[in-house]
């Protein structure tokens, strides 16, 4: 039976959104403390001119030149195994980028012990904001010398880098490959999503069961009366303490901060909260972005997308986020929370370990998301395959090295150690393992809301294998849906309704178009291949799921 109060229309979401909600609905979040906030020195305000930008947003090496933080004191120590793969003898440089966050902590860690045992190899590590990523791998790729392991930027799919010869398969770089690929949980590896053609391309070695939390400063929301942790914050609340923060801050401190120089960032905000207040959707890549599976339609237009427009676009009225947040990217944005510019946030996990490790006395905790005024709430949504996806240069001489990295972190030992000194706050792969590894108190807290908060849902790659080549057929769009919400937000798109529908008819025409091209080519695709009329997403998609469609 599919549970009831799903759908939570755009003016029950708006109802109070245009007021101030004042007193009344701020006493109901709970607390009642005045104790004064510490304002951290350096909080400047409003223009991103001074902002300090955060180890993960700066170039990092493991030979020698690391601009980054270290990783946390003691968790650096520990053994690489033997080598399951013949490495080179000769001096080599091997190259790896990713988008650093809590990712740093681990390879600041993990290279220069890499290093101590295979001496020959110098490791050059850059951690990058997802901007520079797509300026330097493309260009690398372009110019035959890109990085030996890299993250693709966020607009080109798994498919698509496939398909354009960036990235090789992984079934002969990693060793003892098929039982190293069988050790994972399943649902890591999946046709059109980590695989293509039959082969591996992917290292999904943490998990993508997780989301965005409400980050925020103790003291500055106990100063204004509120706890997180008494009563989840609904949308209206959310707005009124951003206010109220403001207010309280009087020029020093704003309600919230966004790295809106990243659109994906964008994305995150509109989508979960929507999706959260009633429009189920994926948050896979590709095609399948958006999509409500009960109907096989993009979710643009809906009610709930269209609300959370107009709850950013009315906490920005109110002048309750940080000025200057559309010129930030997240690390910039992440670094401005323990300098005490602005009282909330919502980003990830893994901004625990770097505020620990670098602001120690920074007084912070997470909650889960904001929730509709009304109605139930839904679990978000992830799909098959992993976070964090690594990929090994097609053209790299320094294969052996990256296959016998990713062997090791696609086992126990390595996942306990991502765990350990990850602090949990991005999640491995193997769920067993974070109970052995030392993990931060509040990481363990989003844990929990994770697996209350997400369910598995459906997807076209599993349903069907040939939606793999549809995939390869996919071409970006452009504007896409965060370089919209960035134009809404900075006022460039002026009728957001207007928008979100011509971005719901170029999503479809592209999709008819990538359908068609893989037709062509005798794949047995279609739209229906979208709809899951048996998905409820109060629950998992199980291959019982997929094996009723058949019947």
């Amino acid at each position: 039976m599919q549970p009831t109060q799903h759908c939570i229309t755009r003016r029950a979401l708006l109802s109070g959104l245009a007021a101030t909600a004042g007193a009344a609905v701020l006493a109901a979040c709970g607390g009642s403390s005045t104790t004064s906030p510490t304002q951290s020195s350096g909080s400047t305000g409003a223009t991103p001119a001074g902002v300090a930008t955060s180890a993960a947003a700066k170039p990092t090496s493991a030979s020698g030149s690391a601009v980054a933080s270290a990783a946390p004191s003691g968790t650096a120590d520990f053994a690489i195994p033997a080598a399951a793969v013949k490495l080179p003898t000769d001096k080599v440089d091997f190259h790896w980028v990713d988008s650093g966050d809590v990712k740093a902590f681990f390879w600041n860690a993990f290279f220069p012990a890499y290093q101590k045992a295979h001496p020959n190899i110098a490791v050059q590590y850059d951690a990058l904001p997802w901007n520079e990523i797509a300026k330097v791998v493309p260009l690398g790729v372009q110019n035959g010398n890109a990085p030996d392991v890299f993250q693709i930027p966020l607009a080109l799919t798994a498919g698509q880098a496939v398909a354009q010869g960036w990235v090789q398969p992984l079934d002969d770089v990693v060793p003892d490959f098929a039982n190293w690929k069988k050790g994972f949980p399943v649902g890591s590896f999946a046709t059109g999503v980590t695989d293509f053609n039959g082969k591996t391309y992917q290292l999904p070695f943490t998990t993508n069961k997780r989301h965005d939390l409400l980050l925020y400063n103790v003291d500055y929301l106990k100063q204004a009366g509120i706890d997180p942790q008494a009563k989840r914050l609904t949308w209206d609340e959310f707005r009124a303490v951003a206010k109220k923060l403001t207010q309280q801050g009087a020029g020093k401190y704003y309600g919230t901060i966004i790295g809106g120089n990243q659109t994906n960032q964008w994305e995150g905000f509109i989508r979960n909260l929507a999706q959260m207040a009633g429009a189920p959707g994926s948050n896979q890549s590709g095609l399948q972005v958006d999509i409500n599976y009960k109907t096989g339609e993009y979710n643009y237009t809906a009610d709930q997308y269209l609300a959370a427009i107009d709850l950013l676009l009315g906490m920005k009225a109110d002048g309750s986020i940080f000025p200057g947040s559309a010129n930030l990217n997240a690390p910039q944005a992440r670094a401005q929370m323990p300098q005490g510019s602005a009282g909330m946030m919502l980003q990830g996990i893994w901004n625990i370990p770097q505020w620990t490790h670098d602001n120690p006395t920074y007084n912070f905790d997470i909650a889960d998301l904001p929730v509709p005024n009304t109605g139930t709430p839904l679990p978000l949504s992830y799909g098959p395959g992993g976070g964090n996806p690594l990929y090994v240069y097609a053209k790299t001489k320094n294969a052996p090295i990256a296959g016998d990295i990713f062997h090791y972190l696609g086992t126990a030992e390595g996942q306990t150690q991502w765990a350990t000194i990850t602090g949990g706050s991005d999640p491995p792969n193997f769920p067993q393992v974070i109970e052995q590894a030392q993990v931060d108190p509040r990481a363990r807290k989003a844990l929990g809301i994770f697996g209350q908060t997400m369910h598995l849902a459906p997807s076209a790659n599993v349903r069907n294998p040939d939606w793999s080549q549809a995939e390869l057929e996919k071409k970006a769009i452009t504007p896409d849906f965060g370089q919209l919400l960035q134009g809404i937000y900075t006022g460039q798109v002026s009728d957001p309704k207007k928008a979100m529908q011509d971005l719901k008819d170029r999503s479809n025409q592209e999709l008819d178009r990538a359908l068609k091209a893989a037709q062509a080519k005798g794949a047995k695709v279609s739209r229906d291949d979208l709809v899951f009329p048996n998905w409820d997403p109060m629950k998992d998609y199980t291959d019982a799921d997929y094996a009723a469609l058949k019947k």
